[in-house]
């Protein structure tokens, strides 16, 4: 199984406008940065200019569609 660093910054004020962004590493290999806003996540794979943004109304429909099971 792939091993997976992922590593995030958070900003010292409240959330407001700026975003939570994860740093997500597989098996020593950047994957990519996942933005975390009061609207929408974004997800930006290797080093891609352009992301792909979902609102949490869309990420929760695919979260619960999605495959369930156990999640250690």
């Amino acid at each position: 199984m792939a091993r997976h660093d992922v590593s995030f910054t958070i900003p010292w004020r409240s959330l407001g406008k700026e975003d939570v962004v994860f740093r997500v590493v597989q098996d020593d290999e950047f994957l990519g940065t996942l933005k975390v806003s009061k609207g929408a996540v974004v997800w930006w794979p290797g080093n891609a200019k352009l992301g792909y943004k979902m609102t949490w109304e869309r990420f929760d429909t695919a979260m619960r569609e999605g495959r369930r099971g156990r999640h250690d």
